[in-house]
């Protein structure tokens, strides 16, 4: 949801996600390009190359129209599963 919620915006490329979401939260290389490649095999991005001056062309990862949608019904489920886990929380056993 992470990964999609940041292509919403722009394209990037695979190592300036890892970048990106490490500011927030612990992640590495090694969860993003698996990740990455799953999201290619269902559609829910494409990629492009793109030439770098700091050496080889670097791959961009693009949400797609299948991505978009995915990425809506992912932060529905996401906010009923907030909700859920918030009303539990607040609960009182009577």
């Amino acid at each position: 949801m992470l990964v999609l919620s940041l292509l919403k915006s722009r394209p990037y490329y695979g190592y300036e996600l890892v970048q990106k979401i490490s500011k927030t939260i612990e992640i590495s290389e090694g969860t993003i390009y698996p990740l990455l490649r799953r999201l290619k095999k269902e559609n829910v991005v494409n990629t492009y190359l793109e030439e770098s001056e700091e050496g080889a062309p670097r791959k961009y990862y693009k949400l797609t129209k299948e991505g978009e949608t995915k990425l809506k019904e992912s932060l529905n489920e996401w906010n009923l599963f907030y909700e859920d886990v918030n009303n539990l929380l607040e609960s009182k056993d009577e």
